[in-house]
């Protein structure tokens, strides 16, 4: 089954900068929003002011705001809000797309209630087609003006993680293949809870010595958490794990890391959030793994903290100094 067109559904920083590299890559792109007056704007002027301004899309890129106009495309790339996979997979299931479809979620988030992550949200309305994942430390804002950077990829049948691979890579857009898909995905949603916490550590003004030590104690509850959800090991020290941990906590780009930031300097929720076009994927990725370390017994100190401050106004000097206080332990007991 050879890929020959990519349907992209979500027209916001991510998706847009996807439509780029991969329209300059030579293919044929058609980019999905729900906002019908926004995708008009875009594909008149070309440029996507909102998500992801001074980036200039190729005139290979096509854009509709019709969802059955995806339907024939041979690569189905998710990148909507987490909260919305589940309800647009099922108004894009009637339009019933190609027998040989893939389906690609670049979306970084875990269902509410299920726990369930976005290849299996995907795989519930598809269950016939191959879902892969794609993740790692991706600013959307580099990769659309082409600086360097690495990612992983994974399929429900893996020789089709190969053929993607060589299909979307590019020399600044390099893509490792990896072996599960669980840990990619829970790597890739998790850091941006942790994300929050270290930009309200800066926001706090509390250094860089207390930030690398978030982050080094982050990596370790992801791993916890995410090997008792199924995931290996291995994968939390690659790309989709450290790597996203690392560039979404310390980058100025990172929204997540904004959000904790301004939390920080004492602004709330619902002020922070309603000066975003979309909210940030850490607010809703708490409450989902909050609820799943609850229900594995697991201990996450880091993610409760942060489930409390965007989720119940717990005021973020309060979260920091209740982390610390914490009893002393050996680093890895």
């Amino acid at each position: 089954m050879k890929l020959d067109r990519i349907a992209i559904i979500g027209a916001g920083g991510w998706g847009t900068a996807l439509s780029v590299i991969w329209a300059d890559r030579g293919h044929s792109v058609l980019l999905w929003g729900n906002n019908e007056s926004r995708i008009k704007e875009i594909r008149t002027t070309r440029e996507n002011k909102i998500h992801l301004p001074g980036v200039v899309l190729p005139k290979s890129v096509s854009l509709t705001s019709e969802l059955k106009d995806c339907a024939d495309a041979s690569l189905i790339v998710f990148v909507t809000p987490s909260t919305a996979v589940r309800e647009v997979a099922g108004h894009l299931r009637p339009f019933s797309p190609r027998n040989d479809a893939v389906f690609l979620s670049c979306v970084k988030g875990i269902e509410h209630g299920t726990g369930k992550r976005m290849s299996e949200i995907l795989s519930d309305s598809f269950p016939r087609h191959a879902v892969a994942v794609l993740s790692g430390p991706n600013l959307a804002i580099e990769v659309a003006h082409g600086l360097p950077t690495a990612t992983v990829v994974a399929c429900t049948e893996p020789a089709r993680a190969t053929e993607l691979q060589d299909y979307l890579g590019t020399p600044r857009f390099r893509i490792y293949t990896g072996e599960e898909l669980t840990g990619i995905e829970l790597g890739g949603a998790l850091k941006n809870i942790f994300a929050i916490a270290a930009g309200a550590g800066d926001g706090l003004g509390l250094g860089d010595n207390s930030k690398a030590a978030l982050v080094t104690r982050s990596l370790a509850e992801m791993i916890r958490l995410g090997t008792r959800m199924g995931a290996d090991v291995r994968t939390f020290y690659g790309l989709s794990g450290a790597g996203d941990l690392v560039a979404t906590c310390f980058s100025k780009h990172s929204r997540n890391r904004r959000v904790g930031e301004e939390l920080g300097r004492g602004r709330s929720v619902p002020e922070i959030t309603a000066s975003m076009q979309t909210t940030p994927e850490g607010i809703p990725t708490a409450k989902s793994a909050f609820e799943c370390a609850r229900k594995l017994n697991v201990n996450t100190p880091v993610i409760d903290e942060v489930y409390a401050l965007v989720h119940q106004g717990k005021p973020p000097m309060r979260a920091m100094e209740d982390l610390l206080a914490r009893d002393q332990k050996s680093e890895h007991g």
